[in-house]
């Protein structure tokens, strides 16, 4: 049964004292460095609230949150990865509604509001539709990366549409340059990278409704709007002259060694499209900020569709309904619960009330501006698609495409593996 709970920290603060102190369980993916980031902002609930809060991490947390479920023994509040095991869990009965009101505080305090609402929203078990997920912690992929010193030798400026990005990358192969390096190794999880390339781009070619239909297979991978946006990285990827050792080299180069050509002298290629986790993979030294940079994928100023981030995040469910798992869902939505965790390492949040300058890292706050100043946010779409399309078909779809098959054919092939599985 939904509850009408909390408007905020004072809120919480009233509904909970020693009397009615319980023990809060929390079930998430994160282990070393990352759970003493979540531990400490569970701490901090529990002395606002009086809880005895207790978070165990796992790296097969998919597996056994499941497992804990049907046996009757889930947490009090599970951290999901991905949104799809969160709508598999709700449909069969395993989570609890937020309280009532949560939708409409996301809407009114996050960027892109309704994306939230709609990335937590699922059917219950008789087919309506309720708020069973909060995101806490957000990742974004939207992003170019360069070297400044490179860009300041050749005199280039920093794009601010996807037409002046296509500019800038005609401009650099005049210049006798190469524009782009792209890898879509990565061993068995070859071609992921692609499909970022093609999500992003769908969202900067048609609308959010479009990207979603396409994600929940309503709209076939074979749809020329869909079939577009693949040929639309094909237009940076198979062209010889845009792409560091020719499109032949594209699928071969593992993704953690195709930035490093940006970092040569000279340098290889000057443009890195990839997700705030690649700084991993710089050279060792390197300073973000300093050494290398990045800026917002854009969208095309012509097709008047704002500003698209693609990204992930996590999502908080509640699988064992109690009052203090309500009050932790309360917490999260203080800036407080944000702040934390912002002056630790690797968090970026969509809370428009948050202060920026409790960041600890000058580049997480750049990126974040990014987040916050997006008009739409979707979730990774390869992530949501069952998993023998979104991390089978359709990585090694990209990577045939990549060598050079049609757009049309490769994207029949990945809807007859999505069209077998029903």
């Amino acid at each position: 049964m939904k509850r009408n709970l909390f408007a905020g920290a004072a809120a919480l603060a009233m509904t909970t004292s020693a009397a009615f102190a319980e023990q809060v369980t929390v079930f998430g993916p994160w282990l070393g460095p990352d759970q003493e980031n979540v531990e400490a902002v569970l701490s901090a609930f529990a002395e606002a609230s009086g809880h005895d809060v207790r978070y165990t991490g796992s790296d097969s947390f998919e597996q056994q949150i499941l497992v804990d479920s049907e046996a009757g023994s889930a947490p009090n509040i599970a951290v999901f990865p991905q949104p799809g095991l969160a709508n598999e869990m709700a449909s069969r009965g395993f989570l609890a509604p937020l309280a009532d009101g949560t939708d409409d505080w996301v809407r009114d305090n996050y960027a892109a509001g309704q994306s939230w609402v709609d990335l937590g929203t699922f059917a219950d078990p008789e087919g309506n539709d309720q708020l069973f997920g909060f995101f806490y912690k957000v990742d974004v992929k939207s992003l170019v990366w360069y070297v400044p010193e490179n860009f300041e030798d050749a005199g280039y400026e920093i794009p601010s549409s996807m037409e002046e990005l296509k500019a800038l990358t005609d401009q650099i192969v005049a210049d006798g340059e190469t524009p782009w390096c792209i890898g879509l190794g990565s061993g068995g999880a070859t071609g992921w990278p692609a499909t970022d390339w093609v999500e992003d781009l769908l969202l900067r070619t048609q609308t959010p409704d479009v990207y979603d239909g396409w994600v929940d297979n309503s709209i076939s991978f074979t749809d020329a709007r869909i079939v577009g946006a693949i040929d639309e990285f094909g237009e940076f990827a198979r062209n010889d002259a845009y792409v560091a050792g020719g499109s032949g080299a594209v699928a071969s180069t593992d993704f953690r060694d195709s930035p490093k050509g940006m970092f040569s002298s000279p340098p290889q290629c000057y443009l890195h499209r990839q997700a705030s986790f690649i700084p991993a993979f710089f050279p060792e030294g390197t300073v973000v900020g300093e050494d290398a940079d990045f800026f917002y994928f854009p969208s095309y100023s012509e097709m008047d569709l704002g500003n698209p981030v693609l990204g992930a995040g996590t999502l908080w469910s509640i699988t064992n309904d109690s009052q203090g798992a309500h009050d932790l869902i309360a917490f999260l939505q203080t800036p407080e619960a944000h702040e934390i965790w912002m002056a630790r390492k690797g968090f970026l949040t969509p809370h428009k009330g948050v202060n920026p300058d409790a960041f600890g890292d000058p580049t997480l706050r750049k990126m974040n501006d990014i987040l916050l100043g997006a008009t739409t946010f979707r979730f990774d779409g390869s992530d949501l698609m069952p998993g023998g399309v979104g991390a089978g078909s359709f990585w090694t779809g990209m990577v045939d495409y990549a060598g050079g098959k049609d757009a049309s054919d490769v994207a029949t092939e990945i809807q007859s593996s999505w069209d077998a599985l029903k």
